[in-house]
């Protein structure tokens, strides 16, 4: 599959229908609580104020991502809940979602700086856009993660 097939949008929470909010969180429980067998409280309360970047094909939901503005979360705008439907990992689909999301905050929020939390061992991915990691690896809900940091002057230049 080529990834121009896939049909880009950015949301508010506001403008997604019932349907939207059903297929997101389904999609986001499916990996990352039935997946990747992690009980934790998937509905955390920041959906509601966040933008949500969603890639679509013929199946539904191929990738989704969660941006949440300076001060919902962290101090920065931060990028979370990053997900590739299994059938397109490592496909390339990641690396344009995550290109997505900064350029999306960059025109929203113009942001000095962005965060994640990544799963430990994608911090090469993130990495390849100019994420930087600010924290020795720690447990989150028993999968290991670590604090990545992007300032500005490196994502202008990734998009």
């Amino acid at each position: 599959m080529k990834n121009e097939q896939l049909a880009w949008t950015s949301s508010e929470f506001y403008q997604l229908s019932g349907i939207d909010v059903y297929e997101m969180l389904a999609f986001r429980v499916a990996v990352f609580i039935v997946e990747q067998n992690c009980p934790y409280q998937e509905v955390d309360g920041h959906d509601v104020n966040a933008l949500h970047v969603f890639g679509k094909d013929e199946k539904g939901i191929a990738a989704y991502a969660r941006l949440l503005p300076a001060g919902e979360k962290y101090e920065t705008p931060s990028i979370g809940r990053v997900i590739i439907r299994p059938d397109l990992r490592g496909k390339g689909v990641g690396h344009e979602l995550i290109k997505k999301c900064i350029h999306l905050m960059n025109e929203k929020w113009n942001p000095e700086q962005i965060k994640l939390q990544a799963q430990a061992h994608l911090e090469r991915f993130y990495a390849s856009h100019g994420f930087l990691a600010e924290s020795e690896p720690y447990d989150e809900d028993g999968i290991p993660h670590i604090d990545m940091i992007q300032v500005k002057e490196s994502f202008r230049t990734s998009s």
